[in-house]
């Protein structure tokens, strides 16, 4: 059973970090594609960053670039994300998802989906 857990969200103010990380278990890891999405009270849910089953490849959304760092531990079955400068408009739940595509910004195309993580930032 594939299990994606996602922890470390929390109350930040404007300008501040957080870092965001997401536990695996279940599957082959390092052959994933990782990513998070984050998903915006009445918003569709939309792709924050992607990063390949080695690392060599990343994306982010444009809205995040400069800002936010995908990174993976493929001895620990890790995803991070670390998340700096944050805005209000940042406020989301954050999801971590996996994929067995190379690399994808599509949510239909990622199998696997944590239950979330909560981040809110205040003005």
């Amino acid at each position: 059973q594939v299990q994606l857990v996602e922890s470390g969200g929390g109350l930040v103010q404007a300008r501040g970090s957080l870092r965001l990380s997401c536990a695996a278990s279940g599957l082959t890891f390092s052959t994933y594609l990782m990513a998070w999405f984050r998903q915006a009270p009445g918003k569709e849910r939309e792709f924050v960053a992607a990063i390949s089953r080695s690392s060599g490849t990343i994306s982010y959304a444009d809205s995040v670039k400069g800002r936010f760092t995908i990174s993976r531990d493929n001895a620990k079955n890790t995803v991070a994300l670390q998340m700096n400068s944050l805005e209000p408009e940042d406020t989301a739940v954050y999801y971590c998802a996996a994929s067995i595509a190379i690399m994808t910004t599509r949510r239909e195309v990622y199998k696997y989906w944590g239950q979330g993580t909560q981040v809110t930032v205040s003005s």
